[in-house]
């Protein structure tokens, strides 16, 4: 069976993509842990970061570094956590996650946004990636 990660690659479910090329994706998650929290994926399927090839894996970790500035800028935190768990689903995902202190680094607090705040977020990540 295909992680939810891999149907949405293939758009079979819907996501507020903000950057995909040929190897990876990346999307708003879909519980906010703060309002910008997005997921890179592979859109091969590996089931944690250690199996990953080495190209997938730079790659991913050069396209997290442009969408953390871009995320920086669009939400004006102090910085953009990462983090790679793993356990909720079996298809890798880093983490990149707006942050003002410590505190705000609590998945407990994840919560699912409206769709007007959700588009806008997205936009503003897109428009910092593009300059």
């Amino acid at each position: 069976m295909s992680s939810v990660f891999t149907q949405i690659i293939e758009g079979r479910l819907p996501a507020y993509v903000v950057y995909q090329d040929e190897l990876v994706l990346a999307i708003l998650a879909r519980e906010q842990v703060q309002l910008g929290h997005t997921l890179v994926i592979p859109k091969k399927e590996f089931d944690q970061w250690i199996d990953l090839d080495e190209a997938t894996y730079v790659h991913l970790q050069k396209i997290s570094l442009k969408l953390g500035v871009a995320i920086k800028k669009a939400t004006q935190c102090e910085r953009v956590l990462t983090a790679t768990i793993g356990y909720e689903v079996h298809h890798y995902h880093h983490h990149l996650i707006p942050s003002w202190s410590m505190a705000d680094f609590s998945f407990s607090k994840a919560k699912v946004y409206p769709d007007a705040e959700m588009t806008r977020i997205q936009k503003e990540i897109i428009n910092h990636l593009r300059s």
